[in-house]
């Protein structure tokens, strides 16, 4: 399938079916810290970058197997809500099926009226707000040049007053750039403002796009927390398992890698199978240059070769 990929292991929405609505890497951000690389194309233009009766079909099609899945997710390889049919496939969804659809977004567009009701049918929303103060987000987010990081703070509390669902807000913390104590306080006071449901902080642990981009310590991430909220959540990793079968499943590890960068117990979980035979399939994957192996603090990661 082009636009959809998974069920994949979340750490915070169990096992995801993935919808992807945008070319690979098309991004109103270009944050230092994403696993998938840097943003090939920045922008902040909406519009129907996928046809919506091609992701409505594939998501149809994966619905009739047998693969657990907990949450139907907008999410994938870029921004999900700079394609403009996103409103309409929610609710496309929500005819298909009672699964609870959640959409991962890094908040940008959210100062836009439309996005704002295109996202009002979801049942979770999970925007994403690392820095309030506009250098130290250049920094980490290297947003497109219009975009402030005040406006994106009122699009988040915008879209609180109108969204009756839930708001999942995560926080990425990476070391020397927004883990001071003046900035931390200053986010503090944000999401006491935007009235988020739930606060996750999050770390630097799959490889990033840049080396730079440095990890927080478990410690220094439960520090981070006692100066925002001792409520919020640090995100734990996933221990789930499925035990279904699954077919053509080096072709399923690709599209998995092709998003997010893979632990051999990430594939194992996923596949339902043991680690030494998620090792067997990435040894064979590796020969024949599908993947390829990085290391990201001692920890070994699949990445996708091509994209």
């Amino acid at each position: 399938m082009k636009h959809v990929y998974g069920p994949v292991p979340s750490r915070r929405l169990g096992f995801s079916l993935g919808v992807d609505l945008v070319p690979y890497k098309t991004c109103s951000l270009d944050c230092i810290y994403c696993q998938i690389g840097r943003t090939t194309r920045k922008t902040v233009q909406r519009k129907a970058y996928s046809p919506k009766e091609d992701v409505s079909s594939e998501i149809k099609e994966a619905l009739k197997g047998t693969r657990q899945i907990d949450y139907i997710t907008f999410s994938g390889s870029g921004e999900p809500t700079l394609n403009s049919e996103i409103g309409f496939l929610i609710k496309e969804v929500k005819k298909m099926t009672g699964m609870p659809v959640a959409v991962l977004t890094n908040g940008t567009l959210l100062l836009r009226e439309d996005v704002r009701e295109d996202l009002a049918e979801a049942d979770i929303v999970l925007p994403s707000l690392d820095a309030v103060s506009q250098g130290v987000f250049e920094k980490i987010n290297r947003p497109h040049k219009v975009l402030r990081v005040d406006s994106i703070i009122d699009g988040l509390k915008r879209f609180r007053e109108l969204y009756k669902g839930r708001i999942w807000l995560e926080v990425m913390l990476v070391r020397n750039l927004n883990d001071g104590a003046e900035e931390l306080m200053r986010i503090r006071d944000v999401i006491s403002d935007i009235g988020a449901d739930r606060v996750f902080l999050n770390t630097v642990v799959r490889p990033p796009a840049e080396i730079y981009a440095r990890p927080l310590s478990r410690d220094e991430v439960i520090g981070a927390r006692k100066l925002l909220d001792n409520d919020c959540e640090v995100i734990a990793e996933f221990h789930g398992r499925r035990t279904e079968d699954t077919p053509d499943v080096e072709n399923a590890i690709v599209e998995m890698a092709k998003r997010r960068p893979l632990t051999i117990t990430d594939i194992a979980n996923v596949l339902g199978i043991s680690d030494e035979n998620a090792e067997e399939y990435v040894n064979s994957l590796k020969d024949s240059g599908k993947l390829a192996e990085r290391e990201q603090e001692r920890a070994r990661y699949l990445v996708c070769t091509k994209n």
